[in-house]
C-alpha cells in the first residue's frame, strides 16, 4: 500500500479526553424509533470506555422525575444485544409532569443524589427544547433545593453545570439541521416492502391503491417513499397540490392506464393538506377516484408498522457514530457550550446548537401556516429540497409535442457486477433524459453489447416499475472496451450517440478513462461521459458511497443478526463470516459495525499471527462473561494465507474447551435483493443530476452543427463527498486509485475501524480531529448547483 508522506501530526485523539469522576445519563424520550436502542448501546459503552459512569433512565421523563429503580447504573454486557432491537429497551414515556416546574425539580433532586451532570437525550424535538429549558433552568432548581435542605452547599458546588447533548430519534425526519433522524430509514425498509407486496397484488387485478403513510406535518416519509416506488401521485403538507389538482390527478393516472400500466399508487402524508389548509384524506382520494375514473380502488393505512421492525444497517450505524459522538461532545462541554445535538450532514458528524435546530424546525410549521410553502420546503433543508426536485422531474410525462428538442442522442449501459439500485438510475436518467428532450438509448450487455450492436431506443414507459426491481434488467458484463474501440466507435456513429452515461462499479471507471485515453485517435469519444458510481463494494474512486452497498450490508446485517441468535442458542460459539467485496473492506467493516461483531479482517488494515491470538484470547475473555458467543467477519481477499478455513481451524484449536466455531461464506445473496430505499433513492438521485449535467455539457460543446467535447472536465465521476455531490474528472481521479487492487488510495470509512474496536471492548486510538467544533444551522446557501450538496 502506498505510504502517505509525513506531514506535521495536527490530529487530536480522544485519548487526551478523560471521562474520570464524571457521570452521563442516557435517556430516550417522545415517539420511539428503531435505531434508538443502538444509540443508547453506543453511549454506554463509550462512556464506559472512556472511564464515566453512565446510568440508565428508564421510561424518558418520566423515569427521571420518578426517580428510584427508574434510574440505574449501566453495565457493558446489559446493552448486549440492543442493537438489532427496534424500539428502545429502556421505555419512552409521554410525560405531564416534567412539564410543571415541580416536576423538573424532582428530577434535578434525582440526578444530584447520584451526581449525574451530563445528559444525553434521545428523541424528538419536543424532548430535546424539554431537555433544554432544564438546562436552562438547572441552577435555579439547585437552589431551590438547597432552600428546601435537600441537597447541601457541596453538592450545589459539584454539580452547579449540566450539559446536554441531544440525538433526533424520530422516524419522521422533521428535525432541522440533520439529514437523516435515527429511525427514518427503518421506518422507509417497512413502507417499501408494504409497496412492493401492494404493488403485485394491484398488477394482478389492475387496482389503485391509495397509501396513508405517518410524519405528522412532515411529509418526508411520503415523498421519499414516492420517488423509490415511482408512485403516480404524493400529497405532503409542504407543498399542497395546486387548484384543480383533482383534474389534474385523474388525467394522469388514466393517461398511465392508456399507456399500459396495469395499476396506480398514490402516497398521502397523514398531514397532508391543499391550498386553502383543509385536510386531504386518504379516503376522500379514493372516493375521487372511484367517482371520477370507475378504478376500483383500495387504500390501505400504514399506520404503526412503520415504527416497529429491526433497524436497518443505516440506523444502526448512524446511532452508533452519534452515540459516540455525543460522548465526546459530553467531554469537551464547557460551561459555556449552548445544549447541542450530533447529526449528520451528507457523510460527515457536525454538532449542532439545539435550540437554533428547534427555532428553525418551528419556522417551518410557521411557514406552513402562512401558506408560504416554498419556504416551508426551503426551511426542511437541502436534502427535503432535492428529492422534491427530482420528484417533479421524474413524475409528469408531457406530450411529445410540449418537449423541449435538442436532437441529441444519449446512450445509457451498465457496466461490471449488477448492483441492487441500478435499475432505478437507469429509469431515472431514461426519463430525465426525455423531459429534457433527447432521445435515450438503451445498450445491454455493457461494452460487450455496444460492440455487437445491442443498442435501442427506449421510451418513457419502458422503465415503468424498475426502481424496485433487483440486479441489471439492461444485463451488465465485465468487458472492458480497450479491445474493441474501433467496433464502438462504429456504433456510436451508426446510432450518432452523442453522450454516454455508464453505470456501473470499478470496470465502469477503467472503461471511462480507455474511453477518455482513445479521445486522440478516435474523434467518436469526443463526447460528454459521465459515470455513476454502482458497485456492492464500494471500491470506485471519487466517491464516499456507491449504488448498492447499502442493499448489500442490509444482507449482510440480517444473516449475522440471525447467525447471532443461533449462537445465543447454543452458547460459547462463535462464527467466522466471508463478506464479498474484492480488496476492499467496505462491506465487512460497516456491515461489522451494524451486526456488533468482535473482529473484522479486511486488507487495508495488515495483520499478523499475533494479531489473530490476541482475538482469540478477546473472545476467551468475553466467553467469561454473560454474553457467550462471538462474531467475526472477514473480507475475501483479506489475505492469501489467512483464509476462511484457516482463521476457523486456528480459531477451533485455540478456543478448544472454551468455545466451538463455525463458519459462513455468504457469497452472492450479497448482490441480489430488491434495493433497498436508500439504494432506490441515491440511483434516481445521482442519475437525474447526471443528466442534467450531461444537457449543460452537451450545450456547451455543440459547436458549428456537431458535438466535440475532449476536455478532462467532459469525462466525470458522479459521486458523494463528505458533505456535496461532485462531478470529478476520471484523469484526476487515476491518481487517486490503487489499480492492481482495484481500490482507492484513501478510503473515508477506515476511521470507522476505531469505533467498531471501542464498542467491541478493544483498546483503541481514536482520531476525534474531525468531529467535535460546533457549527451554526445554514439558511442561506450558495445556488451554484455544479458542487452544492445533494444529500440522500
Amino acid at each position: 500500500m502506498a505510504v502517505a508522506p509525513k506531514r506535521q501530526d495536527t490530529r487530536k485523539f480522544f485519548e487526551n479526553l478523560s471521562g474520570e469522576g464524571k457521570s452521563i445519563a442516557v435517556l430516550t424520550s417522545g415517539g420511539d424509533a428503531q435505531g434508538m436502542n443502538g444509540a443508547v448501546r453506543a453511549v454506554v459503552r463509550m462512556g464506559i470506555y472512556v472511564g464515566a459512569k453512565v446510568y440508565f433512565i428508564h421510561e424518558g421523563y418520566q423515569g427521571m422525575v420518578d426517580g428510584g429503580d427508574n434510574i440505574q447504573e449501566a453495565t457493558w454486557e446489559s446493552v448486549s444485544s440492543m442493537l438489532q432491537v427496534g424500539g428502545t429497551v429502556i421505555g419512552s414515556a409521554r410525560c405531564k409532569d416534567f412539564r410543571t416546574r415541580e416536576g423538573r425539580l424532582k428530577a434535578a433532586h434525582n440526578l444530584v443524589k447520584l451526581n449525574i451532570t451530563n445528559m444525553c437525550v434521545i428523541g424528538g424535538d419536543g424532548s430535546l427544547t424539554g431537555a433544554n429549558l432544564f438546562r436552562e433552568e438547572w441552577s435555579s432548581l439547585l437552589d431551590e433545593l438547597l432552600q428546601q435542605g435537600l441537597i447541601d452547599n457541596e453538592a450545589v458546588v459539584s454539580n452547579s453545570v449540566l450539559h446536554i447533548v441531544g440525538m433526533v430519534g424520530s422516524i419522521d425526519n422533521d428535525f432541522c439541521g440533520t439529514d437523516m433522524t435515527i429511525g427514518t430509514d427503518s421506518a422507509l425498509h417497512r413502507i417499501i416492502e408494504v409497496v412492493d407486496a401492494i404493488m403485485t397484488t394491484a398488477q394482478s387485478h389492475q387496482r389503485t391503491f391509495v397509501l396513508e403513510v405517518m410524519g405528522r406535518h412532515c411529509g418526508y416519509l411520503a415523498l421519499v417513499s414516492a420517488l423509490a416506488c415511482g408512485a403516480d401521485w404524493v400529497f405532503i403538507p409542504e407543498m399542497p397540490p395546486e387548484d384543480g389538482w383533482e383534474d389534474n390527478m385523474c388525467h394522469k393516472l388514466s393517461e398511465s392506464r392508456s399507456r399500459g400500466s396495469r395499476l396506480n399508487i398514490i402516497i398521502v402524508s397523514e398531514g397532508a393538506i391543499d391550498r386553502q389548509g383543509r385536510a386531504v384524506t386518504s379516503d376522500c382520494i379514493k372516493d375521487l377516484v372511484v367517482s371520477r375514473l370507475g378504478f376500483d380502488t383500495r387504500v390501505t393505512i400504514l399506520g404503526h408498522v412503520q415504527r416497529g421492525g429491526t433497524p436497518s444497517a443505516f440506523d444502526r450505524i448512524l446511532a452508533s457514530r452519534m452515540g459516540v459522538e455525543a460522548v465526546l461532545a459530553l467531554l469537551e462541554a464547557s460551561a459555556t457550550t449552548p445544549a447541542c445535538v450530533v447529526s449528520l450532514v451528507g457523510n460527515q458528524a457536525v454538532r449542532l446548537p439545539l435550540m437554533e435546530c428547534v427555532q428553525m424546525t418551528q419556522e417551518v410549521q410557521k411557514a406552513m401556516d402562512e401558506k408560504k410553502f416554498d419556504e416551508a420546503v426551503r426551511l426542511r433543508g437541502r436534502s427535503f429540497e432535492h428529492n422534491l426536485a427530482t420528484y417533479r422531474l421524474l413524475s409528469y410525462h408531457k406530450a411529445d409535442g410540449e418537449l423541449p428538442h435538442n436532437a441529441f442522442n444519449v446512450a445509457v449501459l451498465n457496466v461490471g457486477a449488477p448492483a441492487a439500485g441500478m435499475n432505478g438510475a437507469v429509469r431515472s436518467a431514461v426519463r430525465v433524459g426525455i423531459a429534457e428532450g433527447h432521445r435515450v438509448f438503451a445498450v445491454s450487455d455493457g461494452f460487450e453489447g455496444f460492440y455487437k450492436g445491442q443498442i435501442k431506443e427506449i421510451k418513457w414507459g419502458d422503465v415503468g416499475g424498475w426502481t424496485g426491481q433487483g440486479g441489471s434488467l439492461l444485463g451488465t458484463k465485465r468487458t472492458l472496451p480497450g479491445k474493441h474501440l474501433d467496433k464502438i466507435a462504429e456504433q456510436m456513429r451508426i446510432h450518432n450517440i452523442n453522450a454516454l452515461l455508464v453505470i456501473g462499479g470499478f470496470e465502469a471507471f477503467e472503461s471511462l478513462l480507455q474511453l477518455y485515453e482513445a479521445r486522440d485517435h478516435h474523434e467518436e469519444f469526443c463526447v460528454p461521459m459521465c459515470m455513476l458510481p454502482a458497485t456492492i463494494s464500494n471500491n470506485v474512486p471519487g466517491t464516499d458511497l456507491s449504488i448498492g452497498a447499502d442493499t448489500s450490508i442490509n444482507a449482510i446485517v440480517e444473516t449475522c443478526d440471525r447467525i447471532k441468535q443461533s449462537a445465543s442458542g447454543t452458547k460459547r460459539r462463535v462464527f467466522i463470516i466471508e463478506t464479498m467485496g474484492g480488496y476492499c473492506g467496505y462491506l465487512a467493516t460497516v456491515g461489522g459495525l451494524a451486526a456488533g461483531a468482535d473482529t473484522v479482517y479486511i486488507y487495508e488494515e495488515p495483520f499478523d499471527i499475533r494479531d489473530l491470538q490476541a482475538n482469540v484470547e478477546h473472545l476467551t475473555q468475553k466467553m467469561k462473561t454473560s454474553v457467550q458467543r462471538g462474531l467475526v467477519l472477514r473480507n475475501e481477499n483479506c489475505n492469501d494465507n489467512f483464509t476462511a478455513d484457516f482463521i476457523y481451524q486456528l480459531y477451533s484449536e485455540e478456543g478448544r474447551g472454551v468455545f466451538d466455531c463455525r463458519k459462513n461464506i455468504l457469497g452472492h445473496m450479497q448482490q441480489g435483493g430488491a434495493p433497498s430505499p436508500f439504494d432506490r433513492n441515491f440511483g434516481t438521485k445521482i442519475a437525474a443530476k447526471a443528466m442534467q449535467w450531461i444537457t449543460r455539457t452537451l450545450k456547451d460543446s455543440y459547436k458549428g452543427g456537431r458535438v466535440f467535447a475532449n476536455s478532462d472536465d467532459t469525462a466525470c465521476l458522479l459521486g458523494m463527498r463528505r458533505r456535496a455531490m461532485v462531478f470529478q474528472p476520471v484523469s484526476q481521479l487515476r491518481d487517486e486509485t490503487d489499480f492492481v487492487h482495484r481500490i482507492p488510495k484513501e478510503q473515508w470509512w477506515l476511521k470507522l475501524r476505531p469505533l467498531m474496536k471501542i464498542l467491541a471492548k478493544y483498546k483503541t486510538s481514536y482520531d476525534v480531529s474531525d468531529s467535535g467544533q460546533l457549527e451554526h444551522v445554514t439558511r442561506i446557501r450558495p445556488k451554484d448547483s455544479h458542487t452544492t450538496s445533494h444529500h440522500i
